[in-house]
């Protein structure tokens, strides 16, 4: 078990990592998004909204797109709380090891 403490901590330091990153790639995303609804928060209700299907643009309703953006926006922000649950979670286990290491070292 003792002799498995520091690849548990390389393993566990790389999950902390993939979980900074999926983090900061969902805060792109809710940035992105915000930015999309401030400018459906600009156009005029007359204006003509379109969504890219594969290669296609096809029209939509503004209403709908911006509902979908709305939807978007709380999803993206349910899962970056529940990242940092994880990434909490994770320094945690990855402290604990620490401590079980150093305890070894003495």
């Amino acid at each position: 078990m003792a002799s498995n403490l520091p690849s548990k901590y390389q393993v566990l330091q790389g999950e902390l990592e993939d979980l900074i990153m999926a983090r900061q790639k969902l805060e792109t995303q809710l940035q992105e998004n915000k930015i999309v609804i401030e400018e459906f928060n600009q156009l005029p209700s007359e204006s003509q909204v379109y969504k890219l299907t594969g290669n296609v643009l096809l029209p939509v309703d503004q209403e709908e797109a911006h509902s979908n953006v709305d939807k978007r926006l709380e999803f993206i922000q349910t899962e970056i709380s529940r990242c940092e649950n994880n990434i909490k979670n994770k320094q945690q286990e990855l402290d604990n090891v620490r401590s079980e290491i150093l305890k070894m070292r003495q």
